[in-house]
């Protein structure tokens, strides 16, 4: 029997992202690249541990004006907590979301909500669909959050800068964990881990599955 990606290699170990055996070059040479990779893998759990990320130049840093402290993450925990939720189970609820694909949504958010600044609002949405699905429901959440509060405080007390903070903040996030490999979910698995959110049993295949 040879590995079933390569055809040549005698495997090694099962892959669960192509339901098959595979040699041990190919599973670090394709993994998050021609496969989708569960992120129980085992072997992808070992790999998360030795990935060089890339180096973030500080002057490439987007919207460096903005800096987020730990001052301003505690007092906005409750908003950074749910984005966070409401980010990695919007992902992970559909299949084929990657990291870049959150990285274009978040984009679009903060360009979004940068307008508000200057008092003429204007919807940034990604050319990408994945991303413009991501794009309409954070959007949607943050309504609905805002609403709420207005509902528990009689009282709006989370702000536009406030979410524009929170989105710079996990934009940054994203820039030192995305592993660069074309179906990577480094970002996505980080949050996910770090936040205890719950993977959704079964991913969507059209459309984001809404609260």
């Amino acid at each position: 029997m040879d590995c079933a990606i390569c055809g040549t290699r005698r495997p090694r170990r099962f892959c669960p992202g192509i339901n098959g055996n595979i040699c041990t070059i190919c599973c670090g040479e394709e993994r998050e690249v021609t496969v989708d990779c569960p992120l129980d893998c085992e072997f992808l759990l070992i790999a998360r541990k030795h990935e060089k990320l890339s180096e973030i130049v500080a002057d490439a840093i987007p919207n460096s004006d903005i800096k987020p402290t730990r001052k301003d993450l505690e007092a906005n925990e409750e908003l950074l907590i749910f984005l966070v939720r409401t980010l990695v189970t919007a992902a992970l609820s559909t299949r084929g979301v990657v990291d870049f694909d959150v990285r274009d949504a978040l984009d679009g958010l903060i360009r979004t909500y940068r307008t508000l600044e200057s008092g003429v609002y204007y919807e940034s949405v990604p050319s990408n669909a994945i991303a413009a699905n991501l794009f309409r429901h954070l959007q949607q959440a943050i309504q609905q959050f805002r609403t709420d509060e207005h509902e528990q405080l009689g009282l709006s007390k989370t702000r536009d800068s406030h979410i524009l903070m929170i989105l710079v903040y996990l934009q940054r996030i994203e820039l030192d964990r995305n592993n660069g490999r074309r179906r990577g979910r480094a970002f996505l698995h980080a949050l996910k881990d770090y936040y205890e959110v719950p993977e959704p049993s079964a991913p969507s295949t059209s459309s984001l599955i809404l609260p």
